[in-house]
């Protein structure tokens, strides 16, 4: 009889579960029958609510086919789940239906929802807001549902203009007359600004864009459009990546330059959001009147009370000529393509909670990523998280000032300070000494040569030397034709060829051919080298 040593029970692979969401008319599912495979190879066992995907076109049918159970009713779904993951966050009848020890990932939204936060809390449960990533982590990339909802809504949102305004986007000459391409201002260059940008020029649009962070301005022409400068200096970067709540001197600025796109532009797409506070009011009831009849505003903050005055959240309506559409389900209303990137974003987050692929996740506080998405954990609220941790880099070295003091004093400079003038005579006096003594000796051909070689040579210094770093590979081809001098110098000195290795000079001749060789290497590669990187911008 074997002696009694008490031995830890294995830990059976837990079960996610998706629910259908109840939130009205929204169409998305938090996973797709794609990735309920990558699931299972995890670990994991999956379940479904019957009709969980319907709206976003996945049938219960192709669920199964991919591994999962399709249970009937909201109610057996939560109390088989380890998992559950939600797209919107849980209601009050869905909160009621955990248990302790579940774990829950959606979109909380918990500076916002403290109310949700205590319900939750009350469960013992632990929750992951997709929400609170933070977006600073270059791994936090892959899990960013944020971003990858974001570009849908832009996307979305142009397409809804389209629908709404009254001409084509891009500009058309036909037997029937003229049309004028649409002009498209798009207020705030985030992700979803970002996607509106590249739709809208895709389609033929002139595009406008203006944002608080000068970054952007860059990626804002790199994708077709105008940066909008507003005239007045003040950094709008903020934390995380979003942008700050700007000076009332820059807010004047700023509303007399959307006054001014306003009557110009036939189509306004907002975009400004400021996580944990209400939308910016950016679009005034005297903007929306100074723009034509037939103008489009698609105001994509409308959840949040919206970046126009006269939004309806959730509606789309016109006012003094122009449609102003407030829709909150931009998102959803693309639910197949949405719903994949969200699973897949889920799916990621999965693997960075499930590393040993056994199928029970472990939520690490220790992992920046995690801990800044745990807000609820084991019914601890431990939202917000603290501050993100220094970087491990080591402390640059201080410089010995008073060491810099006594060389100044000792009237030698810095090592990155000026040549002194004293210095600069004596170098120039060495320099002429030696030139006299080369041209008292030299023969008088050594000395012509001799003469253009150090003028070459300052001449490639004031060229070269001189242009910034970042402008030496055009220069490089650009000095392809100055090669063709050197070339044509060495060609003269090789023209008597005939007899040139009884010549006294036939060291300088065979130095010219080598000097064809080498520039004609040089001139073929620069250019080859040229076409090269000009094909890399060419479609």
């Amino acid at each position: 009889m074997q002696s009694g040593v008490p031995t830890e029970t294995p830990k059976t692979a837990q079960r996610i579960g998706v629910p259908r969401e109840v939130y009205p008319g929204e169409k998305r599912v938090a996973t797709v029958p794609d990735v309920v495979g990558k699931l299972i190879k995890l670990g994991f066992s999956v379940a479904v609510e019957s009709g969980a995907g319907d709206l976003a076109n996945f049938s219960d049918e192709v669920y199964r086919a991919a591994g999962a159970e399709v249970i009937e009713g909201a109610a057996k779904l939560w109390a088989a789940s380890d998992i559950v993951f939600k797209v919107r966050g849980p209601t009050a009848d869905e909160v009621a239906l955990m248990h302790a020890g579940q774990a829950l990932v959606s979109f909380i939204w918990p500076a916002q929802n403290p109310e949700l936060m205590q319900l939750l809390a009350a469960r013992q449960v632990t929750v992951l807001a997709i929400d609170a990533l933070p977006r600073t982590l270059s791994r936090a990339q892959k899990m960013d549902a944020l971003t990858s909802m974001a570009g849908v809504s832009g996307y979305r949102a142009v397409i809804e203009a389209a629908n709404a305004f009254g001409r084509f986007f891009n500009g058309q000459i036909t037997a029937a007359g003229k049309v004028p391409p649409a002009k498209v201002f798009i207020a705030g260059a985030g992700v979803a600004g970002l996607a509106a940008i590249g739709t809208a020029a895709s389609l033929g649009a002139i595009v406008r864009a203006n944002d608080t962070r000068a970054e952007v301005a860059d990626q804002v022409v790199s994708l077709g459009g105008e940066f909008v400068k507003v005239d007045y200096v003040e950094e709008g970067s903020g934390g995380g990546g979003y942008a700050k709540v700007m000076s009332e001197g820059f807010q004047q600025a700023q509303r007399a330059m959307y006054a001014k796109q306003a009557m110009e532009v036939d189509i306004i797409i907002t975009t400004a959001l400021i996580p944990g506070k209400p939308a910016p009011k950016l679009i005034t009831a005297e903007m929306v009147q100074s723009m034509k009849p037939g103008s489009v505003i698609v105001d994509m903050a409308g959840e949040q009370g919206g970046n126009c005055e006269l939004t309806v959240p959730g509606e789309a309506v016109v006012r003094h000529g122009v449609t102003i559409v407030g829709y909150t389900d931009l998102a959803s209303r693309l639910a197949k393509q949405s719903s994949t990137l969200y699973a897949t974003n889920l799916f990621r987050l999965t693997e960075e909670l499930c590393k040993t692929k056994d199928g029970i996740i472990d939520v690490n506080m220790e992992d920046d990523a995690i801990r800044g998405l745990t807000v609820v954990k084991e019914g601890n609220i431990t939202w917000p998280p603290p501050a993100p941790k220094p970087s491990a880099t080591p402390p640059a070295a201080a410089k010995p000032a008073t060491a810099v003091v006594a060389k100044k004093a000792h009237g030698h400079g810095a090592a990155s300070e000026p040549m002194s003038r004293n210095k600069l005579a004596i170098m120039f006096g060495v320099a002429a000494a030696l030139f006299w003594l080369i041209g008292a000796n030299a023969p008088t051909e050594f000395l012509s040569h001799f003469t253009v070689f150090v003028l070459a040579c300052f001449v490639g210094y004031m060229v070269v030397w001189n242009v910034k770093p970042a402008l030496h590979t055009p220069l490089m081809s650009v000095t392809n034709a100055i090669s063709s001098i050197i070339a044509i110098g060495a060609l003269v000195q090789i023209s008597p060829i005939v007899g040139a290795a009884n010549r006294p000079d036939s060291l300088i001749t065979w130095v010219a051919a080598a000097g064809i060789v080498l520039t004609a290497i040089n001139m073929f590669g620069g250019f080859a080298v040229t076409q090269r990187m000009l094909a890399m911008f060419r479609k």
